[in-house]
């Protein structure tokens, strides 16, 4: 089984960017989908975006469209989350996952590895 580490959370100012890493171990990541999660206190877990092993991402939080992308780097064995013009409601903990599946919808079920989460913080 794959494991994953997520670094690069910090405190940042509204309209700032952070990028953030997920590394692997174990297994190599090109044989996966990778997808970004995150829990703000006192909400629920949101799916916010995915990466197929094809290179196609799919945005599932509305919010983050035209900020947020996903990228990853099979050399490093690295996935990322580039996070631009951060806002307040971006504060949340934030997963990275990765699943074995050639579906083109995923949920969280899809995923069976999980790292430890990264705070991310953006004060107004």
């Amino acid at each position: 089984q794959v494991q994953l580490v997520e670094s690069g959370g910090g405190l940042v100012q509204a309209g700032g960017s952070l990028r953030l890493s997920c590394a692997a171990s174990g297994h190599s990541l090109s044989s996966y989908a990778m997808g970004w999660f995150r829990q703000a206190p006192g909400k629920e877990r949101e799916f916010v975006i995915t990466i197929l092993r094809n290179g196609y991402i799919r945005y599932y939080a509305d919010s983050v469209k035209g900020r947020f992308t996903i990228s990853r780097d099979n050399v490093k064995n690295t996935v990322y989350l580039q996070m631009n013009n951060l806002k307040p409601e971006d504060t949340a903990v934030y997963y990275c996952a990765a699943g074995v599946t050639s579906k083109v919808y995923l949920t969280s079920a899809d995923f069976g590895s999980w790292g430890q989460g990264t705070q991310v913080t953006v004060s107004s």
